[in-house]
């Protein structure tokens, strides 16, 4: 694992740290969530949430590429506990909104510490305690904390850089190469040639909000991607809101009306895959009209859902295209020079900026560096507990959303699964709780945190080993099917030998 590397510290003076029962790590929709049902769900509880940027909205605040938006519908991506009352496909600023309507009427402000950066953190067994150190990234001083249970909630990518090849040639060109995380304020690409590298969810969001105004964008792709199209509203809600239905009411039945519908979706692409295929690539004639042949650009080699499908709102995306501000180039990149791109086919881009929209690193638990009684901790040597804890890390659990439908769902289960693990160390009297391997996993075969032939990214594949491994139980799996985790989750049985107490 690519840990920090730790520098050798004094123990911090007691005067010097504050201790909470609970250490959020991360400001974005996990960590608000969990701080949410922390206050509703085990009130009195001390804790505190610490984000390393200088706002909440992790993902919604990193982000500053035109026209960002969710890819998940709101109705889903958005808490169970607080409706929705927009359209589904929600904008950054919308989505940080909702964020901070949460925080206000929550009285969530007092537990956020904004600009702290965790470097490492220290479980130490005798006194049953993590130690946080951090650094304020507005002064530059370490602080310390001390917690007694540790929940991650700073999401799965690095926030300061996006991932880009390393292509030969790059640093010829003339122009300005910009991946979308890093998106300078200063830009501007007014009549300008722009390539977009990539043709997933930022893509697909960039390219319809640059056609306007740009001379010509062409979004460039190694091989095609499937898309979803549709609306950007819900019949349903609309007619609900209609009847004067109470928002609520609305935001539970559309909610479950989707995570149905979408698990049925989800379900056909294994069992039928070649109709759900014919279904996603019909989506795309019609708004390309019955002259554009969608077989180069729009027709991918794999099955539906081995990787995500972008939602393409109002078909905005082939809008572009069509209209013929927007183009798309299937082909591979042999090198870049100073007016552009030069392609593997013989082809050349001549480009004034080129977007890289290649993707992420992944961060393993931020990237901190974990030590277990003073021995350094590499995830990839852990076993996962349903994809919240590991096996020999106490008293820590990870938000890993679900990967085939909004991250969310997933979150509010782990909150639920964290109170009630809290609640029942508190009936027990235990200081610390570990998951372990039980005599009956003797000799499991443990493999990559997720099957690649399910589910193969480029940001997952580049860092699978750096994961923690999973079984072949459903104990020791990250199981990506919220219609099972939905009932899995709340019985998860708090006695079982899986967990140690301590």
């Amino acid at each position: 694992m690519n840990h920090i590397a730790a520098t050798t510290q004094s123990a911090p003076t007691q005067a010097a740290t504050e201790h909470f029962d609970v250490l959020i790590v991360g400001a974005g929709i996990s960590g608000i969530g969990g701080a949410w049902h922390l206050t509703h769900q085990r009130p009195g509880t001390r804790f505190v949430v610490l984000e390393a940027q200088d706002s909440f909205g992790g993902t919604w605040w990193t982000h500053r590429y035109p026209g960002i938006r969710s890819d998940s519908d709101l109705y889903t991506f958005g808490y169970r506990f607080k409706p929705w009352t927009s359209a589904p496909i929600a904008t950054a600023a919308e989505i940080r909104s909702y964020l901070g309507e949460v925080i206000d009427e929550n009285g969530l402000t007092d537990h956020i510490r904004y600009h702290h950066k965790i470097v490492a953190a220290r479980w130490s067994t005798p006194d049953a305690t993590w130690t946080i150190e951090a650094i304020r990234s507005d002064t530059g001083d370490k602080i310390w904390f001390t917690a007694g249970f540790l929940w991650m909630c700073q999401g799965y990518y690095r926030h300061d850089e996006g991932y880009t090849p390393d292509w030969p040639g790059m640093a010829e060109f003339q122009g300005r190469i910009i991946h979308p995380q890093s998106w300078p304020e200063d830009l501007d690409y007014e009549a300008k040639r722009v390539v977009v590298i990539g043709s997933g969810a930022t893509a697909a969001t960039l390219i319809p909000a640059m056609a306007e105004t740009a001379g010509h964008i062409t979004m460039l792709q190694r091989s095609p991607t499937f898309f979803r199209t549709g609306r950007n509203a819900i019949q349903l809600a609309d007619e609900l809101r209609d009847l004067d239905v109470d928002e609520t009411w609305i935001h539970e039945i559309v909610r479950r009306r989707i995570m149905r519908d979408s698990d049925i979706f989800t379900r056909r692409t294994f069992t039928e895959p070649d109709k759900t295929r014919e279904e996603l690539l019909s989506g795309v004639r019609q708004h390309l009209g019955p002259d554009f042949d969608i077989s180069p650009h729009f027709t991918p080699s794999y099955r539906p859902w081995r990787q995500r499908i972008a939602y393409v709102p109002d078909g905005d995306l082939f809008r572009a295209i069509r209209s013929g501000k927007a183009s798309v180039v299937t082909d591979e990149i042999e090198r870049f020079d100073e007016a552009g791109i030069v392609l593997k086919s013989g082809a050349r881009l001549d480009a004034d900026i080129i977007v890289t929209a290649t993707g992420f690193h992944l961060s393993v638990l931020g990237d901190i560096a974990f030590f277990i009684d003073d021995a350094p901790l590499a995830f990839g040597d852990t076993v996962t507990y349903r994809g919240m804890m590991f096996t020999g890390v106490p008293n820590m659990v990870w938000v890993f959303g679900y990967l085939r439908a909004a991250w969310t769902l997933r979150a509010d289960l782990v909150s639920d699964f964290v109170c009630r693990l809290l609640g029942h160390m508190q009936q027990k009297q235990a200081r610390l709780v570990v998951p372990q391997l039980r005599p009956e996993d003797e000799g499991m075969a443990l493999l990559p945190w997720i099957d690649p032939e399910s589910f193969n990214p480029g940001y997952l594949m580049r860092g699978l080993h750096m994961l923690p491994k999973r079984g072949d139980k459903p104990e020791w799996q990250h199981n990506q099917d919220h219609w099972v985790e939905k009932d899995a989750l709340p019985a998860i049985d708090l006695d079982d030998p899986a967990f140690r107490y301590g």
